[in-house]
This record gives structure tokens, C-alpha cells and sequence, in this order.
């Protein structure tokens, strides 16, 4: 990297509350970095508006799921109108599109699904036939699954529009994923963070992407000081379990990998849960491995083997 050229790199992100306050950290830390390695570079925000923000009325699966939140953002990356896209790995699709790499995946925040009720109650203690508000299939099933009397309320918008509408709308609860109320600072709405044995998280929840141009060498080398390969490698396990399920957000479909001992010197253990819409049948299988993406085939097999293929091509049909 040439140290002496003066560059301005801008930082493309969706303009949401969340989305502006995770890319605003992301901004400080690489500043942080410019300034402990003496790199001259400067930083702006370009805002970005995607089809998921625009479409609130219809749930991610009638939409598109997978790319909805990315498509227009990595447009503007390939016409050079933007150098860094933040995303939250788990709007990003298994595959992208040509031209484009994941520079760097930061620190992981807690990949947890948490419950906020309007009377402080955990999910266990939820009058029978509670309201519950989620647009997702993944919650949806595992929640019934569990509890099978709840009725559940499509709930979309983002993380500030939900938490009002679980007093506009008389939910009795709302899930949302823990990692975006920590970034906003809001944990302390949580009335129970869900175990991953009741509702294991999307893949990749609480990790970010870094997304930026692959001939793009300069902004490559700078992100390699950000990357964080701790939580990489159990992200790339729960990635390659869903480009070889061809999963997405429209599916009932969970992966969460986490290391059995020391980060970097032990196994990695991968849990993955395909359902039906209502929790029935869920199939559960968890494996452990040394490298990341040969057991995320591995536990793929198993959950074929378990009837995976056949509960998602009804699902999708």
C-alpha cells in the first residue's frame, strides 16, 4: 500500500438507525487504524436505499428474501460510486456477484434472538395464545415449535418502527436479533435473551460484512487489519451450510458455529435446524470440525439424510 497517496474511501450503508450506527463504528475503528499505521486516508458516508427499505408491507419471503438489503448498495459499489459496503452478514447472499469480495468480517456481536415483552415476561411465562410479533419463518417455526399455542403477527420495519409496534399493535412480545439492540445501545428492553436450543440464530446473525471491490487492493490491505478471523471461520461453517441448502431468509432455516475450546486451536461446533412453517417436523443436527467449510457439507448431508431437501421443496412450492 502506498502510504503517501491521499485518498477519500467511501463507505456505502442502508440509512437506517441500525444500519448508521453499526457503519458509524465501523468508520471510528478504521479510523482508529489509519491513524495507529500513519495511513492518510479519509472516510464519508454514502447513504443507499434498497428494496427491502422500501418494501414494509409484505413479509421477506413473498419478497425476495436473500439480497434485498444488498442489491442496490453492491450496484453502487460495482459503478465505483462507493469503495466499502457495511453490511450485516445475514442479509448477504451465499454468492456474490462477480467483481466483489468480503474484505473483512469484525468482531461478532451476540448472535442470540432475544424476546422484549410488554410486561417484562420470558417466553416460558407468555400468557396461552400470546401475541407475537416476527416476520420470520426461521423464528416463526422454532417459536411454535416450542410453543405451539402462540399466535404469531407479521412484524416488519425496522428495529425502532418494531419496538414501537409492539405497543401500537397490543403485542404481547416481539423477537428481534440481540447484536442490533446492543449496537443501539437498547438491551435493556430485553426481557429474555432465547436460548439457541429454543431458537437458534440466522446464519451469520451478529457478524457484519465488509464488502469491497476484489481489484481493489488498496482498501483490501486496510481491511485486513480489521478482519477478524475468530469469528470468521465459524461464520464461513454457518455460509457454506446455506449456499449448499440454497437457503435464504424465506426458509425455516438456522446455523449457528461456535468453537468447542480455544478460538483458533480447537473444533468448530456447527448446529443447524431445517423446519416447517409451523415447528413441525424440525430437524436438528449438530457436528464438529476442523475446517469450516467441509462441516458445513457435512452437517448439509446429515440434514438431507434426515429429509432436509424434501421439507424445503414443499416449503418454497
Amino acid at each position: 500500500m502506498n502510504v503517501h497517496s491521499k485518498r477519500t474511501i467511501v463507505v456505502g450503508t442502508r440509512q437506517s438507525a441500525l444500519a448508521l450506527q453499526q457503519t458509524g463504528q465501523v468508520v471510528a475503528d478504521l479510523q482508529n487504524l489509519c491513524r495507529e499505521h500513519g495511513l492518510p486516508y479519509a472516510f464519508e458516508l454514502k447513504k443507499i436505499v434498497t428494496r427491502g427499505d422500501r418494501v414494509l408491507d409484505v413479509s421477506l419471503s413473498k419478497v425476495g428474501g436473500k439480497g434485498l438489503f444488498v442489491k442496490e448498495i453492491e450496484e453502487a459499489m460495482l459503478a465505483a460510486e462507493i469503495d466499502i459496503a457495511v453490511h450485516s452478514m445475514k442479509d448477504m447472499p451465499a454468492e456474490l456477484p462477480e467483481g466483489l469480495i468480503i474484505g473483512a468480517v469484525p468482531v461478532r456481536q451476540d448472535a442470540r434472538d432475544v424476546l422484549i415483552s410488554r410486561s417484562g415476561l420470558r417466553l416460558a411465562q407468555l400468557p396461552q395464545g400470546a401475541k407475537v410479533g416476527t416476520s420470520s419463518l426461521r423464528r416463526t417455526a422454532q417459536l411454535l415449535a416450542v410453543r405451539p399455542d402462540l399466535q404469531i403477527v407479521p412484524l416488519r420495519g425496522n428495529i425502532d418502527t418494531r419496538l414501537r409496534k409492539l405497543e401500537s399493535e397490543a403485542l404481547d412480545a416481539i423477537v428481534l436479533a440481540a447484536a442490533g439492540l446492543a449496537r443501539m445501545g437498547w438491551l435493556e428492553r430485553v426481557s429474555e435473551f432465547i436460548a439457541p436450543e429454543d431458537c437458534l440464530p440466522a446464519v451469520a446473525q451478529g457478524a457484519l460484512a465488509l464488502e469491497c471491490r476484489a481489484a481493489d487492493n488498496e482498501v483490501i490491505e486496510l481491511l485486513k487489519m480489521y478482519h477478524h478471523p475468530q469469528t470468521a471461520v465459524p461464520v464461513t461453517a454457518e455460509r457454506t451450510l446455506l449456499a449448499e441448502l440454497n437457503g435464504g431468509c424465506q426458509l425455516p432455516l438456522a446455523a449457528y458455529a461456535v468453537w468447542s475450546g480455544e478460538p483458533m486451536q480447537s473444533d468448530i461446533c456447527l448446529t443447524a435446524v431445517v423446519a416447517g412453517a409451523d415447528g413441525s417436523p424440525l430437524i436438528r443436527y449438530a457436528e464438529s470440525g476442523a475446517l469450516p467449510e467441509e462441516l458445513g457439507r457435512n452437517v448439509v448431508a446429515e440434514l438431507r439424510r434426515r429429509g432436509a431437501d424434501a421439507l424445503l421443496q414443499q416449503l418454497k412450492g
